[in-house]
């Protein structure tokens, strides 16, 4: 498997210019100080891998969004180096019924990074993330539909597929594991024999690794914002978490409705 994720970056960055250094991204849990955190993990069932690696690499009806600034792909077996669209369209139509066809961590990117120091933060989290598994991840950054600044974010979608070494082909590796035997089945899975407790234990230290991690990359670029994986009520801080518009219900709303709640939004932050 090939290990090293090659980045692809906009005109501009090469260029040595950040097209967005002067927007920030707001987050439901941003009080006085603290940069934006948020970090989503989730997995998708059998049958959707393909249409959502489409999504993040702005493929297919996505390609007309211009907010893909910069991609990679790593560990994928050697039949999908060079496609990996290949490795998902297997994933959905070798993957068990009813199991997950791939998994992926979607987390805010913080604004005060230029992009090229965004894409070291990325591969920084890649190791902890996600490991030796396959991946593909890709940075967006759309404007907010409620404040029309920049959302920088970042989703990294990899097979929960672990390789243990044993030749298989394309489709077997998608099979259900067999331990007595395992050249008989497929690659055993990270979570295999997991219980629910010990999956969210495992992702609660992940969230706090890769705050961690997002303080150093900050920390070496001379940021005095850190940012925080703890919810509000861990942290001590007695205020209630912000609602979450939705997209749909923020294009109903008038530029005078926006307004206001804005600034009702910043005055509660205080």
């Amino acid at each position: 498997m090939k290990a090293a994720p090659e980045a692809v970056m906009t005109t501009q960055e090469q260029a040595g210019e950040d097209p967005f250094a002067s927007f920030s991204i707001t987050n439901k849990e941003r009080v006085s100080t603290m940069a934006s955190f948020h970090h989503r993990i989730k997995s998708g069932k059998k049958g959707t891998a393909e249409a959502h690696v489409e999504y993040i690499a702005r493929e297919g009806k996505h390609a007309l969004r211009h907010d893909l600034m910069a991609s990679g792909v790593g560990n994928m077996p050697g039949w999908a180096e060079q496609r990996p669209m290949l490795f998902w369209h297997l994933a959905d139509r070798y993957e068990r019924k009813n199991g997950a066809a791939y998994k992926e961590h979607e987390v805010a990117l913080p604004s005060e990074l230029l992009l090229a120091q965004q894409v070291e933060l990325v591969e920084r989290l890649l190791p902890i993330l996600v490991g030796d598994k396959p991946h593909q991840w890709a940075i967006h950054m759309p404007k907010s539909s409620l404040e029309g600044v920049a959302n920088a974010h970042v989703h990294i979608m990899y097979s929960d597929r672990m390789d243990d070494g044993i030749p298989r082909a394309p489709e077997q590796g998608f099979k259900r594991y067999n331990p007595t035997e395992p050249s008989k089945g497929g690659f055993r899975k990270d979570s295999g024999g997991m219980s629910p407790l010990e999956i969210r234990m495992k992702m609660k230290a992940l969230r706090k690794q890769g705050a961690d991690i997002q303080n150093e990359v900050l920390e070496k670029y001379g940021h005095s914002a850190r940012v925080d994986h703890r919810s509000l009520r861990d942290r001590g801080i007695e205020q209630k978490p912000e609602t979450h518009l939705g997209q749909a219900r923020i294009r109903r709303m008038s530029e005078s409705e926006k307004k206001a709640y804005l600034d009702e939004r910043n005055k509660r932050r205080g």
